[in-house]
C-alpha cells in the first residue's frame, strides 16, 4: 500500500489507517482477526485510545510477534492532569505490549480551557514531552471536534498531528483546516470518514477523501469485509463523476449537521441507555430488514430508552452539541410507529 509523509513527524504511514473503536463490540478473536487482516492488506497505521476499553489490548494481541518498526501505533488520553496522563500512558504501553508509542495524542480537546490545560508546561504536556525524550513516545498529537479549537492547536506549533472529523458532509476542513495544517506542517488524520456510520456509500466517501493526498483517513472497522471494500476503493480510480457529485449533495442536504456520529463520548449513560444505537435507529429503519430491526439490538435499545431520566449529562459531553434527549424521543417515536406498521402488515 502507498505510504505518505505524516507532517513534521517525518514518518511514512499507510495511505489508509485503522480506527480501533468498533473492535470493542465484537469478540476478541474477531477483533484480532480484523486487525491482522488490516496488516495483511498493508495498513500500518493503527489508532486506538486508553478510553476504548478492550481496543488497546486486542490490537496488542494482534501485533504480537510482528516487527515493531513496521507498525505505526497511535493512541490517546483524555486526561488533563499529570497524574492521569502518567497512568494512562503506562496502561497503554502495557495493554499494547510495546516499549514505545509512535503517536501519543491529547484526546478530545474541545474548548479553550481544555487546550490551556493541555499546553500548561506544568501539566500533562510535560509528561508526554518527558516520555518523548526517553523514547517512550515518538510524536505528539491532538484530537478535536471543534474547528476553532483545532485551528488554535495547530497554530500553537506544539503538536505534530491533528485528528479531526472529515468527510463530504463535514467538509469544512478542506477549506479551513487543511491549508493551516499544511502551513504548519501538521499531519491531518481524518476521523469519521463515514460520518459516524451515517454514510452507507463507501465508494463515494473514500473517493472524496482520497482527493487529498496528505490526509490519512482512519475508518472504524468492525468486520473484515468493511476494510476490504475500502481498500478496493483505494486501488482507484478516484475520479468523481457528475452523477456522484449530485448524490453527494443530496446526502448533504438530507443529513445536514443534526446527526449522531457514533463517537460515544456521550457515554456512560446514568441508566445505561445505548445512546448512539438509539440515535442512529432512524438510519437503520432505511437499511435493515424488519426481522433484524424489530428484534435484537435496535429493539432492545429503543425499549431501554424509555428509562431516560432527562438528566442531560449526555448533552454536556457531546462534542457536537446535539439535543440528544430530543433526538432520542424523536427516534423512539419513529421506531415504534414503524414497528406497529410492520406488525400490522404481517398479521394480516
Amino acid at each position: 500500500m502507498e505510504k505518505i509523509r505524516l507532517g513534521k513527524t517525518e514518518m511514512m504511514v499507510s495511505r489508509l489507517g485503522f480506527g480501533g473503536i468498533p473492535i470493542q463490540r465484537v469478540s476478541e478473536d474477531e477483533a484480532v482477526a480484523v486487525v491482522k487482516k488490516c496488516l495483511e492488506l498493508g495498513i500500518t497505521y493503527l489508532d486506538t485510545a486508553n478510553a476504548y476499553t478492550t481496543s488497546e489490548g486486542r490490537i496488542g494481541k494482534a501485533i504480537r510477534g510482528r516487527k515493531r518498526e513496521e507498525i505505526f501505533i497511535a493512541t490517546k488520553s483524555t486526561s488533563r492532569s499529570r497524574e492521569g496522563m502518567e497512568s494512562h500512558l503506562k496502561l497503554s504501553l502495557e495493554h499494547l505490549g510495546v516499549d514505545y508509542i509512535d503517536l501519543y495524542q491529547f484526546h478530545q480537546v474541545g474548548d479553550s480551557r481544555s487546550l490551556e490545560m493541555v499546553l500548561d508546561p506544568r501539566g500533562p504536556m510535560a509528561v508526554v514531552e518527558e516520555a518523548r525524550k526517553a523514547g517512550v513516545v515518538k510524536h505528539i498529537g491532538v484530537t478535536s471536534h471543534q474547528i476553532d479549537i483545532a485551528k488554535d492547536a495547530v497554530k500553537s506549533d506544539r503538536f505534530e498531528t491533528l485528528m479531526f472529523p472529515f468527510n463530504f458532509i463535514t467538509c469544512e476542513p478542506a477549506d479551513e483546516l487543511l491549508p493551516l495544517c499544511r502551513e504548519h506542517d501538521v499531519g491531518l488524520i481524518a476521523m469519521k470518514p463515514l460520518a459516524g456510520g451515517m454514510l452507507d456509500n463507501v465508494t463515494l466517501a473514500f473517493k472524496y477523501l482520497f482527493q487529498f493526498p496528505d490526509v490519512v483517513p482512519i475508518p472504524g472497522i468492525e468486520r473484515i469485509p468493511e476494510i476490504e471494500e475500502i481498500v478496493q476503493v483505494l486501488a482507484g480510480p478516484w475520479e468523481i463523476s457528475e452523477a456522484e457529485r449530485r448524490e453527494m449533495q443530496r446526502l448533504r442536504d438530507e443529513l445536514g449537521t443534526r446527526f449522531c456520529r457514533r463517537c460515544d463520548y456521550c457515554q456512560p449513560c446514568t441508566v445505561e441507555i445505548p445512546i448512539s444505537t438509539v440515535m442512529v435507529s432512524n438510519s437503520a429503519l432505511k437499511r435493515l430488514p424488519p426481522e433484524r430491526l424489530f428484534t435484537g439490538m435496535f429493539a432492545d435499545a429503543v425499549e431501554k430508552a424509555a428509562d431516560c431520566t432527562e438528566c442531560g449529562d449526555c448533552e454536556e459531553r457531546c462534542p457536537y452539541n446535539l439535543p440528544i434527549r430530543e433526538m432520542i424521543a424523536e427516534n423512539v417515536q419513529l421506531f415504534r410507529e414503524a414497528k406497529r406498521e410492520y406488525e400490522a402488515r404481517v398479521s394480516t
